[in-house]
């Protein structure tokens, strides 16, 4: 299976499941600049729990869109795990949806520091449970050039998302 085929499998079994709860799940994403919504969307019937999407590439767009603190982008960096727990719960808190994925990484072939080499990506996970609201947040490190990390992130989220669905 191609990694194309993987992710839309995926895709569709994120889908299938978000359905069987009712739910609708929305996207914040950074380093895979809305692939994870386009791999959702490209499931039909998506409409029926596809909620929204958000490509806040910039930590402008990460602060404007989502409303993560300014401070924590520039104490700890976009791509940490406070700052994905913060795209998380700001989409889940903008949108209608009960689950939201998100995402910000170091997809290269620049842009890596001491301690976050390209390919470090962080997730986050956000959902409504009642009145409670449920975060999951994971750091991952991926190897490849740039489309490679990026398809590595949104099958990451995607498994991720289904974990939590069943």
């Amino acid at each position: 299976m191609t990694p194309a085929q993987r992710i839309l499998a995926l895709a569709a079994d994120t889908g299938a499941a978000l359905a069987a709860r009712g739910w609708r799940v929305a996207c914040a994403e950074s380093c895979t600049a809305g692939g994870i919504a386009y791999a959702l969307t490209s499931v039909p019937g998506s409409s029926a729990w596809f909620e929204r999407g958000w490509v806040t590439y910039s930590n402008a767009a990460k602060h404007e869109e989502l409303g993560v603190p300014v401070a924590l982008i520039e104490g700890l960096g976009a791509v940490s795990v406070p700052v994905v727990r913060a795209m998380a719960l700001g989409a889940l808190g903008r949108s209608g949806a009960d689950l939201v994925l998100a995402v910000s990484g170091i997809a290269g072939p620049g842009g890596g520091v001491p301690g976050k080499p390209v390919g470090t990506v962080c997730l986050g996970w956000a959902r409504r449970v009642g009145e409670a609201i449920e975060v999951r947040v994971a750091t991952r490190h991926f190897v490849g050039d740039r489309a490679a990390v990026r398809s590595a992130a949104i099958v990451a989220a995607l498994e991720g998302a289904i974990e939590w669905l069943r």
